[in-house]
């Protein structure tokens, strides 16, 4: 048994998280699913092969930003958590209470 953190990404949530982002900023998008800063990283993949991705905002606004770590379009979210049951429609509850509807498509 090993305390290093297995190489696949951790699904994070169902959902992307949807961010206000500022043209110019550079953001650096947790892969693994481990960061307690979602959908940020705050190097908790340290141990694995996997690393965060680079992303600058290239205008003002809301983007959003894949939540379960198997986007095809990363960082950003492509649809691809509807194979893990989420339904688009529903509501998802955060753990501070607020709740947010998917943006995706």
């Amino acid at each position: 048994m090993t305390d290093t953190p297995s190489d696949a990404p951790v699904i994070a949530q169902k959902a992307p998280y949807g961010v206000e982002v500022a043209a110019g900023r550079t953001y650096f998008w947790c892969a693994c699913g481990r960061s307690a800063k979602q959908p940020f990283c705050d190097g908790s993949h340290k141990g694995s092969d996997l690393a965060p991705v680079k992303w600058t905002a290239a205008e003002d606004g809301e983007v959003w930003f894949c939540g379960c770590k198997h986007t095809g379009a990363a960082p950003l979210c492509d649809g691809t958590h509807k194979e893990f049951g989420f339904s688009p429609m529903s509501h998802v509850p955060e753990e501070d209470g607020k709740v947010f509807f998917c943006g995706c498509k």
